[in-house]
């Protein structure tokens, strides 16, 4: 048996150093998708290492595959024993405007239970989480662990599937647990499920080949901005649902959500109405959504009276479990070109992709993570889907057929991720870091 009580007191011990781990990690502007900051990228990366080095890992190293790095560790304990891949990444968002955030974005700032900061609940707490868990064990684990922390997945994991195939006897295990996923609520653990994924492109319309004069010409030349508005109207019918045909789409969900929960989690204005039918669960879980993620054309402030000859939209769609990114892409394309008003030329690029999932567990996995996580929190996870989209588990999927996904939570409804003022709320994540020690060492009996 699990001596439950010597793990809490070992994990308890360790949680003063992670947290301040955790700080220093914030501190760090690992933003992916700036090129600015592909060396605090790599900065995020050699902290890791360092930290794995101290508790004495067997082989550690950075890898990359042509995009940001990965860190990739080992602690060996015994061939006979299970192999659990711990998965996080260390890179971050951009911040948004920094004059809406209340503190600096790479200073955390504890306020009370919470921790604010960028990066704090997504997902560099999933970093501090494996490495609590480590550390409870004094870096000797009851179980073969292989520590994998990504540098891209912010942008979509682009190179993540080079570095898995070039890297796939390392990386091989029985057990994936992925920490960047979210709880239902607070005090309340989830496990994710099913994700959907995501697709996006870039749509151009062009009317004209250069600016003309409104005065003179309009009332009978389209512009392209106009154009553009009519088709992206077109994506959604006047309820809100998506209006693209041939996406896959389902209801068959038995964890409800209320409009009310939606609307305090979400922040959606008082006089704006949620949007589609079905459902509430459904509609971020298990239908496509489709937004209107940018812009190119002309701005307010260099804006002339003239008819705006090309203007562009980047659109993002989050597909369900059952669908590809390749059957969305194709689906949107015909849309598009099929209710194009006036004649305009469109110009269709393809960008990101991440396919969705369900994820596989064995049920002697879920059972010892559910014991795991109630000895924790005190209560049962509860098994939940989510809107977003983390394509690397697919990737897992596919990679090690045979393996089980877990993937747990630690951030939760109010934490803000991706936004202005992201926080971490304290005692769920160090919840969370004696469950997967918990976890680890039910695993190894």
């Amino acid at each position: 048996m699990v001596d439950v009580a010597a793990l809490r007191e070992r994990t308890e011990a360790v949680l003063p150093s992670v947290t301040d781990d955790l700080i220093k990690l914030v501190a760090i502007p690992s933003i992916s998708a700036q090129p600015e900051h592909a060396d605090d990228v790599m900065a995020a990366a050699n902290a890791i290492v360092s930290h794995l080095k101290a508790l004495d890992c067997d082989r550690v190293k950075i890898v990359q595959a042509g995009g940001q790095p990965a860190v990739i560790a080992h602690f060996d304990v015994d061939p006979g024993k299970p192999t659990v891949c711990l998965y996080a990444h260390m890179d971050v968002q951009p911040t948004g405007d920094l004059a809406h955030w209340s503190s600096e974005p790479f200073k955390a700032d504890r306020r009370g239970d919470r921790l604010f900061g960028r990066g704090t609940a997504d997902d560099k707490a999933g970093v501090a989480a494996h490495l609590a868990a480590l550390r409870a064990f004094g870096g000797k684990p009851p179980v073969n662990v292989t520590v994998l922390i990504e540098g891209e997945e912010e942008m979509g994991s682009p190179t993540l599937g080079r570095i898995l195939a070039e890297n796939a006897d390392e990386l091989k295990a029985d057990l994936y647990v992925v920490a960047d996923c979210g709880n239902w609520g607070i005090g309340e653990p989830a496990f994710t499920t099913s994700l959907r994924g995501v697709v996006d492109c870039t749509v151009e319309l062009r009317t004209l080949s250069h600016a003309i004069h409104s005065g003179e010409f309009g009332g009978v030349v389209p512009d392209a901005l106009t154009t553009l508005c009519r088709l992206l109207a077109t994506l959604h019918d006047a309820d809100g649902n998506v209006a693209v045909e041939g996406l896959v789409s389902s209801e068959d969900t038995d964890v409800e959500q209320t409009p009310e929960s939606v609307r305090q989690d979400s922040a959606v204005l008082d006089s704006v109405q949620l949007i589609g039918s079905g459902p509430v669960a459904s509609r971020t879980w298990l239908k496509p959504a489709i937004s209107v993620i940018g812009l190119d054309t002309t701005p307010i402030a260099t804006s002339s009276n003239t008819l705006i000859p090309s203007a562009s939209a980047r659109i993002s769609v989050r597909i369900a479990p059952g669908d590809t990114g390749a059957n969305a892409l194709a689906c949107l394309r015909k849309h598009l070109e099929e209710n194009v008003d006036w004649g305009a030329q469109l110009v269709f690029t393809d960008g990101e992709a991440a396919e969705p999932t369900r994820t596989r567990l064995d049920p002697e996995v879920i059972d010892k993570a559910n014991w795991a996580w109630h000895e924790a929190f005190g209560i049962d996870p509860m098994q939940i889907g989510t809107g977003g989209s983390i394509g690397m588990i697919a990737e897992f999927q596919e990679m090690f057929p045979q393996a089980s996904v877990l993937a747990t939570a630690v951030s939760d409804p109010d934490c803000r991720m991706h936004g202005i003022d992201e926080s971490l709320y304290l005692p769920d994540w160090e919840a969370v870091c004696l469950a997967e020690a918990l976890l680890l060492a039910a695993l190894g009996e």
